[in-house]
């Protein structure tokens, strides 16, 4: 059976959202393997393209992924085995299939908190994701990263020092580290909790991937701290999507003029929990695991003297003040997308968005006639690969031009 279900995720072909709506018809991968074409076109998602990728019967791809698990020491699991977290399981696009590598966490009897924060994280960030990591664990939270560069390895080190639970979540494979200094960190995190992927073994680390598995690092957590955000990064689509699926999302404060701050600010005015404490952080969850969570009686370690923050250079007004709105691109230069690769939902939204007046996400699902989570998960994709700009009070711009109209 498990060779049906690797088989079903190494289609390329096949998106997740394809292979969530083939299970929900045909109940699991056997089935849809073994299924007739006339069948096939019975599931209204399903393209042409998918459903002779289907016909092809390729078993090649899941056999290697198989051997390659055993020789790395890497175990699978479904979306319907009874360890998949339940937590994850409920969001809107869990991932079919998950590899693991370490010993995983139950979940759903944890108070897992994702600590997330820039690549290009200062010191004072780096020194905030490692003390509050530390201090999480030291409380009894499990600590969910990503294990990049930054303030998620700094929070990897961090609860790893305390002698807490941790758990990675790649956009790799689990036996190719990302970057690749964090060979050693990624051993530890495997001795110490679990490695999660949604990647088979031998997938090259791709930029396209990290902010989709950002879904995960939330889906399996009660919470998110963001340390530190520029206002485009994808650690502000992580703290979006942790919003969408329900979770809490907690912010660093930082000085108010540095650019690595400004997502966090953003983030506290609209509502976000003030994530300068573990212990303020977790006695929201206290009631709810009782017996997991406590006070830490560890000496809290200082933070570093912080330098000061440059000035930024005095530049003169060429307009006043109140006539000033930010640029944006006339209709003539955008870049133009072909409809190629993109899905049904995407085109009909891109046509819906206008590149200069934000358009709301209700008015979107009533102008487009697609349910709010479909509309939701196509803006998120798009806002990824930078198809569309997200503005304050869920509204949105398109950046591309649709070729074709």
């Amino acid at each position: 059976m498990l060779k049906y279900w690797l088989w079903l995720t190494s289609m390329s072909a096949v998106g997740n959202q394809t292979r969530l709506a083939l299970l929900q018809h045909f109940e699991n991968p056997e089935n849809i393997y073994y299924a007739e074409e006339a069948d096939l076109k019975m599931v209204e998602s399903l393209k042409p393209n998918q459903i002779s990728a289907i016909l092809e019967h390729n078993l090649n791809p899941a056999e290697h992924i198989l051997a390659d698990c055993q020789r790395y020491g890497q175990r699978i699991l479904t979306i319907r085995d009874a360890e998949y977290p339940v937590r994850l399981r409920s969001i809107y696009d869990p991932p079919c299939v998950l590899y693991v590598k370490g010993r995983l966490p139950a979940f759903d009897d944890e108070a897992a908190i994702a600590v997330v924060g820039t690549r290009k994280a200062t010191p004072y960030g780096i020194a905030c994701a490692e003390r509050l990591s530390y201090d999480l664990a030291s409380c009894g939270a499990v600590v969910v990263t990503g294990l990049a560069r930054g303030g998620d390895t700094a929070a990897a080190r961090g609860a790893l020092r305390a002698g807490g639970v941790v758990v990675g979540v790649t956009g790799n494979g689990l036996d190719i580290p990302y970057p690749p200094e964090n060979r050693d960190l990624y051993e530890d995190v495997a001795a110490a909790g679990a490695l999660i992927s949604e990647y088979p073994p031998g997938t090259e680390p791709d930029g396209r991937h990290f902010p989709v598995r950002n879904r995960i690092m939330s889906g399996l957590s009660v919470g998110v701290l963001v340390v530190e955000a520029p206002m485009r990064s994808g650690t502000l689509i992580t703290a979006r999507l942790a919003l969408e699926q329900g979770r809490d999302v907690f912010a660093v404060p930082g000085p108010i003029d540095a650019p690595n701050s400004a997502g966090c600010i953003e983030l506290l005015e609209e509502g976000a929990g003030v994530g300068a404490k573990a212990w303020r952080i977790l006695r929201e969850y206290e009631g709810m695991f009782p017996d997991k969570l406590h006070p830490s009686d560890r000496p809290r370690r200082p933070l570093p003297p912080l330098k000061p923050h440059p000035k930024p250079e005095t530049k003169t007004r060429t307009k006043p003040a109140a006539a000033e709105t930010p640029s944006k691109p006339a209709e003539a230069t955008l870049p133009v997308r072909s409809p190629e690769g993109l899905t049904d939902d995407q085109i009909a939204l891109l046509r819906a968005l206008s590149d200069r007046d934000p358009v709301q996400v209700d008015d979107l699902v009533a102008a487009c006639a697609i349910p709010a989570r479909r509309v939701l998960s196509a803006l998120t994709v798009m806002e990824i690969e930078s198809l569309v700009r997200q503005h304050s009070g869920k509204r949105y711009t398109r950046t591309v031009t649709l070729a074709g109209g």
